[in-house]
Formats: structure tokens, sequence, C-alpha cells
């Protein structure tokens, strides 16, 4: 029961101040684990002008274990895995690095600035990391035509 609380807080706290270029909703009324985010991509990235479906779900042991959180629109990222599971590699939501102070918003914080400045080294599309770092104009326009794609 502490762990709905602390969850119907969270929502609460980002209903009242939303975080810029996202809208959160539950995927269902009465699940409190199961979130529908959508967020824009960042102005000045490949992204700009998408809009982005994210799932997030929060596990029954949340905040003592991290949430998993699952790109549900199609994006060509260092940081999201090509497949149709769009999962995202962030340091901060995995089992050993994840505390229980973190918030939802935190994520979201993360994974805006991870779209907004994909990370090439932590990468878990190795093909798409290379061309980041070797061939930007490439890669920059491989991810707007996928915006374009998938994301509008």
């Amino acid at each position: 029961m502490a762990a709905n609380k602390r969850i119907m807080k969270e929502l609460a706290e980002i209903n009242n101040n939303p975080l810029q270029g996202c809208t959160i909703k539950l995927a269902k009324e009465d699940d409190l684990n199961n979130w529908d985010v959508t967020m824009d991509g960042p102005p000045e990235s490949p992204y700009a002008g998408g809009k982005f479906n994210i799932q997030i779900v929060l596990p029954k042991e949340y905040p003592f274990k991290p949430p998993v959180l699952t790109f549900k629109t199609k994006i060509y990222h260092p940081n999201v895995t090509n497949d149709d599971k769009g999962a995202m590699c962030l340091g901060m939501l995995r089992a050993d690095e994840w505390k229980p102070p973190n918030k939802i918003v935190d994520v979201l914080k993360l994974v805006r600035a991870v779209l907004a400045a994909p990370q090439p080294d932590d990468a878990v599309e190795a093909g798409i990391a290379n061309e980041f770092k070797t061939d930007r104009k490439a890669f920059d326009k491989t991810a707007q035509d996928w915006v374009k794609k998938y994301a509008k």
C-alpha cells in the first residue's frame, strides 16, 4: 500500500507541475503501475517535431526496484534497442544503480536529455552509435526520416 501512496504522490506532482514536452497518463485508470508517456522530441535534435510514446511499468517493489521503460514509437537512437521492445539503456534504471529516492520525473528528465544528446559510448545499438560518432550527417538524416515515418 505504501508503494501505491508513493506512486499516487509522484503522479500528482507530475500533473501539478508538468514536465516540459511530456504528457503522462495512466494506461488504465485502475492500474497505477502502468504509465503512458508522450514525449516531444527535444528541439535542436534530430527528433524535433516527433512525438514518442513511452510506456513505464512500475514493478510491485517500486521504489525499491527500478521502473521498466519502453519506447512504443520506433526511434533511430544508439541508446534505444531497434527491436519491438524499444528498451532504453539508462544507467539509473539498472538494478545495481537504482536508488529508492529516485523518481519517475527524474527518469523522464534523463530520457529527454539522452534524446537531446545521445550517449554512443553507452549504446545498445553499436551500429547506430558508430554512425553517430563517424558520420553525424547520415545519423541525423536517418533519425529525422524515422521521426517522419514513425513519430508524427
